[in-house]
């Protein structure tokens, strides 16, 4: 357990002030967890499902909350496919907010897992294709999995699976994408947490690393996006650093190439300067920050 002397302990502690001991015990506790229904496989008629009985919440349709640390297990329908993805709630609003639309051509730059991919593949319906990247040989092998787990046969044919640097679609397929999601890899604080090792190697200088790589991504996504097309920017950090900085610095470096569009406020959220971030102290899911961007011209 990380001490209240510790740097990690005592850089946030200067950002967030008297919210961060509250903040702090919350991320060291199970999060909130929903499961999505799986609506490329639907549950036989008559069929009796445990996720069935859950709690709903209307402002996440197809969406049933888990109690944490539950063990929940999805199960496979007649098709074989599995029937529901466990994820986090803030992470299927991340999806919807790209405000995907039958016969779009999508990039998910750093897709793994996957299950922010399912959410955009549901939403292609009959039409249009998603290229769901991964530089992690390993979390690509994981990502292929989810895929062929839920999704059918007929859907995969427009599912690409790559393993790019996310940068090289901005140089070698720029203007191509009328969606782009970046959910860009963070600090993760939730899961430094749950790793000594991790606690013994953090320091200020690596969420400076971050948040410069993530501007590289940012921008590649950007010049990958075609004009009038959208981006949104994700992470699972709670440093604005990562976040609202990362923003602050692609607004002012493309100025009018670049339109901010309001955030879809979702159940639990709060709003920052340039988005919306879910917290575990105020919702008991995330953390998980997300903007949403247009681009208006080259």
């Amino acid at each position: 357990m990380i001490s209240e002397s510790h740097p990690f302990y005592l850089y946030f502690q200067k950002i967030y002030g008297e919210r961060w001991p509250a903040l702090f015990t919350a991320l060291s506790k199970p999060e909130q967890q929903v499961a999505r229904e799986n609506i490329l496989s639907p549950v036989p008629a008559g069929a009796l499902r445990k996720w069935q009985s859950l709690p709903v919440k209307p402002e996440l349709s197809g969406c049933y909350w888990l109690s944490p640390g539950s063990g929940f297990s999805p199960e496979r329908n007649e098709d074989e496919l599995l029937d529901v993805y466990v994820m986090d709630p803030a992470s299927v609003m991340v999806a919807r907010a790209l405000d995907v639309q039958p016969g779009d051509r999508i990039l998910d730059m750093c897709a793994a897992p996957g299950g922010k991919s399912l959410v955009m593949i549901e939403a292609l319906r009959e039409d249009g294709e998603i290229f769901c990247n991964d530089l992690s040989p390993e979390r690509r092998e994981r990502l292929k999995k989810v895929i062929q787990q839920y999704v059918p046969r007929n859907i995969r044919d427009r599912v690409w699976v790559t393993g790019k640097d996310g940068v090289q679609f901005g140089l070698k397929e720029p203007g191509s994408f009328d969606r782009v999601l970046l959910d860009a890899p963070c600090s993760g604080e939730r899961h430094i947490l749950e790793n000594t090792t991790a606690q013994e190697e953090w320091s200020p200088r690596r969420t400076e690393h971050l948040a410069s790589r993530q501007y590289s991504l940012l921008a590649g996504a950007l010049l990958a996006t075609k004009v009038g097309g959208r981006i949104v920017y994700s992470t699972c950090s709670i440093s604005p650093a990562e976040n609202d900085d990362v923003i602050r610095k692609l607004l002012k470096k493309k100025k009018s190439a670049v339109r901010l569009l309001e955030a879809p406020l979702g159940v639990g959220g709060e709003r920052t300067e340039f988005g919306v971030a879910y917290m575990p102290d105020t919702c008991g899911f995330g953390p998980l920050y997300f903007s949403v961007i247009e681009k208006v011209e080259e």
